[in-house]
C-alpha cells in the first residue's frame, strides 16, 4: 500500500489534484470554527443540548446534519450546509423527466448541462435565502430567548445573517465545483463525506467513555463482550456494502457483422452491465426526509391536542423505533427504489440504442422485445436492491435497541451515512485508478503481477 501511495504521488499532475482537493475540504471544515455573527455562542449549544434529549427532536437534527454537510450544534456561516444546492439539484433532475424543454436540455450534451448547472445555481440562492431566514427567525423567538446578542435582534441584523448563511452555502458550492474542475472525485460527495467522517471522533469517544470508567471486562457499559461484536458486525456491514455496490448483473449482448470490402468486422460479444443498486443512496435521503413532516406534525398535535392516540404516534415517530415508523421506512424505500429507477434507467431508449449501433441481446429480437426484456430484468434486480438498502436502514435501530447504545454510534453501521462513506470512497478509488491506468501503472487495487 505504501509503494501505491508512493507511485501516486509521483505522478505531478495526480499529486497536484489530490492536494488541491485536500487543501478545499480544510477550508470547508476550517469554515465551521467562523461563528454567525451577533448570536450568543455559549446560550445557543446550551439550546441544541437540550433539544437534542427530546424524543425525536435530536434525530430530526441528526438527519438534516448528515444530509446536509453541516454542523448544527454550532451556528456558523455554513450553517446550512450544502443541503440548498442538494435540493435545487434533485428538483431539476426529477423536473427534467416531466418538463419538456429541461428534457431537451438534457439531451444537448454539455451545453444543455452547463445550461441546467446555471439554472440550479439560482434556485440554490432563492432556497438559501429562505431557509437561512427561517432559520434567524427561529433563533429570534422560536428556539428560545437570550440566543442573539442584546441590541442586535432586528431587521437589520436578520437581513445580515441571511445573506452571510446564503454566502456560505454558496461558497460550498463553489467548493464543490472547484474539486470537480481541479481536484479528484465528486466535489459535493466529498463534501458530505467529510462532514459524516467527521461525526467519527465523538461517536468513538462515546462509545469509549465508558470503558475509562468501569473497564472493559465481561458484562461491563463498555466490555469486551460488546465491542467485539460491534467491530464484527462494523466489517461485516462495510463489506456487505461495497458487494451490493459493485454488484451488477451482465446481460450478454451480440453485435452484428459487418462487412466492409474484404473484412467482416463486429459479430463480438460483449455484456450490459446493470447495477444491482441503480438508485444508490437517494431512496433511503427521500424516505428519511419525508419521514420527518409525520413526526414534526404529530408531535405538535400531542402538544397541541392532548390525546392518547396522538401520544402514541407521536412516540413511535419521534423516537424512530417503533414497528409502525420501521414498516414505513422500508415501505418507502421500495416506492423510492423503483421510483428513482425509473428516473435514471430508460429500457427504451437503452432498446433504442442497442438498435442503432447494430447490438442484441440473444433470443430477444431488437426493439419492444429488448425493451420489455431489459424492464423485466431491472424490475426483479431492483426488488433485491431495494431489500438490501431496507436492511441497511433499519441495522443502526436494531443495533442500538439491541446493544443499548445511543443511535449517534450505531449510525456508523448502516443506513445513509455508511452508504454515501462507501459509496464514495469507492468512487473516489475508480477516479484514482483511471489517472494510474492512462499511464500503464496497476490501480490502488489491483495486483502488481502483469
Amino acid at each position: 500500500m505504501l509503494s501505491r501511495l508512493r507511485m501516486i504521488f509521483a505522478i505531478p499532475e495526480l499529486r497536484q489534484k489530490i492536494l488541491i482537493t485536500l487543501v478545499l475540504l480544510a477550508v470547508y471544515r476550517m469554515g465551521f470554527s467562523i461563528p454567525l455573527p451577533f448570536i450568543n455562542q455559549e446560550v445557543f449549544a446550551e439550546t441544541f443540548r437540550k433539544m437534542q434529549d427530546q424524543q425525536g427532536i435530536g434525530q430530526v437534527m441528526q438527519a438534516v446534519a448528515l444530509l446536509s454537510a453541516s454542523q448544527l450544534g454550532n451556528a456558523t456561516i455554513f450553517g446550512l450546509g450544502i443541503m440548498p444546492y442538494i435540493s435545487a439539484s434533485i428538483i431539476f433532475q426529477l423536473m427534467g423527466q416531466v418538463y419538456p424543454p429541461l428534457e431537451a436540455l438534457q439531451k444537448e450534451g454539455e451545453s444543455g448541462r452547463k445550461k441546467i448547472n446555471e439554472y440550479t445555481r439560482y434556485a440554490t440562492v432563492l432556497i438559501c435565502l429562505g431557509q437561512s431566514y427561517f432559520w434567524i427567525r427561529m433563533l429570534s423567538g422560536g428556539l428560545g430567548q437570550g440566543l442573539i446578542l442584546d441590541g442586535f435582534d432586528t431587521w437589520y441584523y436578520h437581513l445580515i445573517a441571511t445573506v452571510t448563511m446564503t454566502a456560505g452555502t454558496l461558497l460550498l458550492m463553489w467548493i464543490g465545483e472547484q474539486i470537480d474542475e481541479y481536484g479528484v472525485g465528486n466535489g459535493i460527495s466529498l463534501l458530505i463525506m467529510a462532514g459524516i467522517m467527521a461525526q467519527m471522533p465523538a461517536a468513538g469517544v462515546e462509545l469509549l467513555r465508558p470503558a475509562f470508567k468501569s473497564g472493559v471486562g465481561l458484562g461491563t457499559p463498555a466490555g469486551i463482550d460488546k465491542l467485539l461484536p460491534l467491530a464484527v458486525l462494523f466489517v461485516a456491514v462495510v463489506l456487505a456494502v461495497i458487494a451490493i455496490t459493485q454488484a451488477q448483473r451482465r446481460i450478454p449482448i451480440q453485435s452484428a457483422k459487418h462487412v466492409r470490402g474484404r473484412r467482416v468486422l463486429g459479430g463480438q460479444k460483449q455484456f450490459l452491465p446493470l447495477r444491482v443498486n441503480q438508485a444508490g443512496v437517494m431512496p433511503i435521503i427521500f424516505a428519511s426526509s419525508l419521514l420527518l413532516f409525520p413526526m414534526m406534525i404529530f408531535g405538535w398535535l400531542a402538544q397541541a391536542f392532548p390525546n392518547q392516540t396522538l401520544q402514541t404516534l407521536s412516540s413511535a415517530f419521534g423516537s424512530g423505533r417503533g414497528l409502525l415508523y420501521n414498516l414505513l421506512y422500508v415501505s418507502l424505500i421500495y416506492f423510492f427504489c423503483y421510483f428513482w429507477t425509473s428516473v435514471t434507467f430508460n429500457p427504451k431508449d437503452m432498446a433504442e440504442n442497442l438498435k442503432d449501433y447494430g447490438s442484441f441481446i440473444p433470443g430477444y429480437r431488437p426493439g419492444a422485445h429488448t425493451e420489455k426484456y431489459l424492464d423485466q430484468v431491472m424490475t426483479r434486480i431492483t426488488y433485491v436492491g431495494a431489500g438490501f438498502l431496507a436492511i441497511i436502514a433499519v441495522i443502526p435501530t436494531m443495533v442500538a435497541m439491541g446493544m443499548d447504545i445511543s443511535l449517534l454510534v450505531a449510525g456508523f453501521y448502516g443506513g445513509t451515512g455508511l452508504l454515501i462513506v462507501v459509496s464514495v470512497a469507492l468512487d473516489l478509488i475508480q477516479k484514482i485508478d483511471s489517472h494510474l491506468v492512462m499511464r500503464n501503472k496497476p490501480g490502488m487495487l489491483e495486483s502488481d503481477e502483469v
